[in-house]
């Protein structure tokens, strides 16, 4: 038996059947939440961009060092690793992002960030924890707290990892090259959770399986013959041979792709020419390319570099289109047994209503690196929208505004406490005596 299918073989047997404690109380939580609200502003109110998150990892190298971790920072850049071994047993990982977003926030809450950088190419933005990355950590602290404080109902070692860069998807590739499965205790399961404006605050969504899509950004350019715009017989046009491109590419969707294996080709960007009267050189298109399954993302990518290639070849361009993948991410593929033990194990806390199985997103997460890393992980939604604002919303159409929007907040008080539960009946599920 491997290492990974003992210790999920463990999981279904009688080692935690005598448990008595197997989530924290809400009388427990609720001690904890003043601070982790103060923590939770301040995280809020002072955002920092992927690879320039120093303080906001001081910040939580600091806490858990109080609480007796063994810390190592600047882990694949500016990411955190805190042990805390409690005699012997599993180990098990818990993810939490350290960076935001460059949106202006439109929130007005009192605690709104007014933060403005520089980015990588020397332009100054705005800056916002608009994807909720400062929620996760928040939570993630709280749970640390109540593991540190009752280190007599479970046992094994405790990890906490906060997680550069995951906006710019390179931070979880980082951190597992700088040695995160090797130069600590390699995990036996890996957990995180993600807040959603799918659900009220107070509910949690599990999707076994797939859950998040890979994806790839792709740049692409198209090289034709410029010249004037009065004479296109001249010319090779590269911004014709963009449109038919853009439109011959969703073909790749709707007629080369199986329609049970969801597959996205967006065009974000199309940058050519000067002037209304001038037929460019070339033309600039940008993609996003999404799907689950490793065979359809290998055929998206091969067909948009085919059909691109082959309508430059028919509208006569004598130098053919590049093609370059400039980042990609791997599809988040919840470990299906345990996922659904850790979703059960909600049930008694949270009620069974609250714990709902949601549908899988077309959105990524560099989540995904820890388990094509070969550990088994689990991603579950938490949700975070004022439950009174979510009922009114569903009744009216209205739609709330979202993750990577200027307006979007979490309600504090249910998401905070509800998930500090969540995510330490996650690991309790996982460690108890």
């Amino acid at each position: 038996m491997t290492r990974i299918a003992a210790f999920l073989f463990v999981l279904t047997t009688s080692v935690f059947a005598t448990d008595p404690w197997r989530s924290p109380t809400r009388q427990q939580v609720d001690a904890l939440y003043p601070e982790i609200k103060t923590l939770y502003e301040d995280l809020h109110r002072n955002p920092e961009l992927s690879f320039h998150e120093e303080k906001t990892a001081a910040k939580l190298a600091d806490r858990l060092r109080q609480l007796g971790f063994q810390i190592t920072t600047n882990v694949g850049g500016n990411g955190v690793v805190g042990v805390l071994k409690n005699g012997p047993g599993p180990t098990v990982m818990v993810r939490a992002e350290l960076d935001a977003l460059p949106v202006l926030e439109k929130t007005g809450l009192p605690y709104a960030s007014h933060v403005t950088t520089h980015n990588d190419q020397g332009i100054e933005v705005p800056v916002m924890h608009a994807c909720g990355h400062d929620l996760h950590m928040a939570v993630a602290i709280g749970t640390a707290m109540l593991l540190a404080q009752h280190k007599d109902r479970w046992h094994g070692t405790f990890l906490f990892v906060g997680q550069p860069a995951e906006e710019r998807i390179k931070g979880a590739a980082a951190m597992l090259k700088d040695g995160l499965y090797t130069r600590f205790p390699k995990p036996d399961a890996v957990f995180t959770i993600h807040d959603s404006t799918l659900f009220p605050a107070g509910k949690v969504g599990f999707t076994p399986g797939y859950a998040a899509s890979n994806a790839h950004s792709v740049d692409v350019t198209i090289f034709g013959k410029g010249g004037h715009g009065s004479a296109p017989q001249l010319t090779v046009d590269p911004i014709v041979i963009a449109a038919r491109t853009i439109l011959s590419w969703q073909t790749i969707v709707s007629r080369e792709n199986n329609p049970q294996d969801p597959a996205v080709i967006t065009v974000g960007t199309i940058h050519g020419g000067t002037k209304n009267n001038i037929i460019p050189d070339d033309v600039k298109l940008q993609l996003t390319v999404r799907s689950y399954k490793d065979e359809v993302r290998k055929h998206l990518l091969s067909a948009i570099e085919r059909v691109v290639t082959a309508e430059a070849a028919a509208a006569g361009a004598e130098k053919k289109p590049t093609v370059e993948v400039v980042e990609s991410v791997s599809a988040v593929y919840n470990d299906p047994a345990l996922t659904q033990r850790l979703a059960s194990a909600q049930e008694p806390v949270l009620g069974k209503d609250n714990v709902v199985q949601a549908a899988p997103i077309m959105a990524s997460d560099d989540f995904a690196e820890y388990s094509r890393a070969g550990v088994p992980s689990v991603l579950l939604n938490l949700g975070a929208v004022n439950p009174a604002r979510f009922e009114t919303a569903q009744k009216s159409g209205e739609v709330l505004p979202g993750l990577h929007s200027s307006g979007f907040a979490p309600d504090p008080e249910p998401s905070l406490k509800t998930g500090m539960l969540v995510e330490t009946t996650a690991v309790l599920e996982l460690l108890a005596k």
